[in-house]
């Protein structure tokens, strides 16, 4: 048959994604071929045009075609997706991900024999898993480092949000897999694991105990420098980033990397109105980053943060003819500015006594909400000034966050007005005029 076909194997495809339809397919077929072959007729018409390989395989019974995606595949063509834009630092924990799954699972492994029963075998790798694994463990791939850590029962494995996440992003690539064709169903649909702390109590604001001695810290009342010096006391005064950002989430709800990503254009009169714009873009095109879609927002200037002399600094700063209001501080590889500053926010609570669990940077924000509260201030006011979601659901959020064109600056600025922190002095803060020799001091209410 050879010479009259011209080659030595024949090819069909099943046209089939179901494991159990294709079995029962390949019998159909095999029968076929096998009747045409002994009738020595009409051989060419099994030929197709277009090669495609279809073989049942012993072990896992798998349907594998050239156009089956392997795993390999899909995050290679989901991260190159020009459909989605992605920052570098989301693009490092599919790399993660990918790095685990791969370990699991094999590089080449093809995504229709990936069942229920091999995410959940991930899903148990991932638990176990030591945090930081790579770098903690290099020499073990991640299915050793989680069996290792399960033998020693380590505690410092991965937390239920971590696992969680990545278990989400694995959700998202074969969502991706579905839509283009790849899969029929999601296979890791719905699994997680239970966190037993309730989203709320992961971060708690900061007491007031521990904002006095943050901004009791060397930093405020006078340090070596704000370096390497900022926690040995001194006769400097430095007024930069590490001054502002935290003074800016506490007083205006900013997240880190909203604040350290500011540009000095980013601080504009509207309405009459000094306010912070947090907005996408920047000097360069992928300068700025935001959160969600909602954290695109206008924040009139507290009137502490006026008294403390930001407004000046900003002058200072356009003065310079400088486009970024916090130069010295650095984006990382991730493309964001605020993870080195996080690293060095920890080392600060840490060398000013402020460190408790629960609490970080972001427990300002926390602070600000509270604070919002506390001031009675109307929800949807409060979600804007803070660039929350509104909370109906993404669609309706959305739908509704379309309409018209939010709230006038001057209620915005009426709202900010109320935000206090009773028990917290800063008057030491307060603007030094040029000569450096007198502080106006407010108290805060």
């Amino acid at each position: 048959m050879q010479e009259t076909v011209g080659r030595t194997h024949l090819w069909r495809s099943l046209g089939t994604g179901n494991k159990a339809e294709a079995i029962r397919q390949a019998r159909i077929v095999g029968w076929e071929f096998e009747q045409r072959f002994r009738a020595g007729r009409d051989v060419q018409s099994l030929i197709v045009s277009v090669p495609v390989t279809t073989t049942v395989r012993a072990g896992p019974k798998i349907v594998e075609e050239p156009g089956d995606k392997t795993i390999d595949d899909m995050f290679r063509l989901f991260l190159a997706d020009p459909a989605k834009a992605r920052s570098r630092k989301t693009e490092m924990h599919y790399e993660a991900l990918k790095g685990i799954v791969t370990d699991v699972w094999g590089r080449g492994r093809r995504l229709r024999s990936i069942e229920r029963e091999a995410c959940r075998e991930l899903l148990e790798v991932l638990r176990w898993l030591p945090s930081n694994p790579t770098k903690r463990f290099p020499k073990l791939t991640a299915v050793q480092a989680a069996k290792m850590a399960k033998a020693k029962k380590l505690n410092s494995t991965l937390s239920p949000a971590s696992v969680n996440g990545y278990m989400t992003k694995l959700r998202t690539l074969f969502n991706f897999a579905v839509n283009e064709g790849w899969l029929d169903r999601n296979p890791a649909r719905g699994l997680r694991v239970v966190d037993p702390v309730r989203r709320r109590d992961k971060r708690l604001p900061f007491s007031n105990d521990q904002l006095r001695l943050i901004f009791d810290a060397p930093l405020y009342t006078g340090c070596a420098d704000d370096w390497h010096g900022y926690a040995t006391p001194g006769p400097a005064r430095p007024r930069r980033g590490r001054f502002w950002v935290p003074l800016l989430a506490l007083f205006s709800g900013l997240r880190l990397n909203e604040a350290c990503q500011l540009d000095v254009a980013d601080i504009e009169v509207v309405d009459g109105v000094h306010c912070i714009s947090v907005s996408a873009g920047g000097v360069a095109a992928d300068d700025k980053r935001l959160k969600t879609a909602s954290s695109e927002r206008l924040i009139p200037i507290h009137q502490t943060l006026r008294d403390i002399g930001f407004l000046a600094f900003v002058d200072a700063r356009r003065a310079t003819g400088g486009k970024k209001l916090f130069p010295e501080l650095q984006a990382s590889s991730t493309g964001y500015f605020s993870d080195p500053f996080s690293k060095w926010f920890r080392r600060f609570l840490a060398k000013s006594g402020a460190a408790r669990p629960k609490t970080c940077f972001h427990s300002f924000r926390h602070c600000y909400r509270d604070a919002l509260r506390e001031a009675r201030i109307e929800h949807e006011i409060a979600l804007a000034l803070g660039g929350w979601a509104s909370g109906h659901g993404k669609d309706g959020g959305e739908t509704a966050a379309a309409y018209g064109r939010g709230y006038r600056v001057e209620t915005l600025s009426a709202a900010i007005a109320e935000v206090s922190y009773p028990g917290l002095d800063l008057s030491h803060l307060m603007a030094i005029n040029s000569d450096r020799t007198t502080a106006i001091r407010v108290p805060l209410a």
